[in-house]
């Protein structure tokens, strides 16, 4: 049972762990900042009684579901977005684009043209499809090691199985994905 002070000192070597992963996730230093502090916060509030030992294992599943769960609020917010500019105006020329009238908050989005935001995202979408399209112990494998970072041993104690196991598991999922995105033209 982690006292007031582990927890603390937990969170204050976490947080900049923390902090540079949700950032290279999401690429926006304010939304980053936040997801990480509401999973500070939501670690004390909830899992205060745990071992400290487990904190770290608990702290970067909240973290993975903070991050999962900001992308998909931004899917939904760029699809209100998306279907607000196909409403049109009172423009003489019919031609009004909403996303035309918003000033970019961070100009990356806005630099890219939209070709490349095009091909980023169907990019996307490709490997999204291919790895939802492995085995379930390949797919849980690969996102346990590469999307939340855990190594051998902490895969293995969540996946319930060797580490051996997580190692086929792992590699198996790497060849297939390989395998699949090449046959439609992405390579690494």
């Amino acid at each position: 049972m982690a006292n007031d002070k582990e927890l603390s000192d937990f969170l204050k070597s976490a947080e900049k762990r923390a902090f540079k992963r949700t950032a290279y996730a999401v690429r926006d230093e304010d939304a980053a900042l936040d997801i990480v502090q509401d999973s500070m916060i939501r670690l004390a509030e909830k899992y205060a009684d745990r071992p400290v030992a487990e904190l770290p294992l608990i702290f970067g599943r909240i973290l993975s579901n903070a991050t999962m769960d900001w992308f998909r609020r931004q899917k939904v917010r760029q699809a209100a977005v998306q279907n607000f500019s196909e409403l049109g105006s009172d423009a003489e020329d019919g031609d009004f684009d909403l996303l035309e009238s918003l000033e970019a908050v961070d100009g990356s989005w806005a630099s890219q043209g939209p070709p490349d935001r095009l091909s980023r995202e169907q990019t996307l979408a490709i490997i999204d499809a291919e790895v939802s399209a492995l085995p379930a112990r390949q797919r849980e494998a690969f996102l346990l090691r590469y999307w939340e970072e855990l190594d051998t041993a902490e895969t293995a104690l969540v996946m319930g199985c060797s580490e051996g196991s997580v190692k086929t598991h792992c590699s198996r999922a790497v060849h297939a994905l390989a395998k699949a995105l090449a046959a439609k033209g992405l390579k690494p």
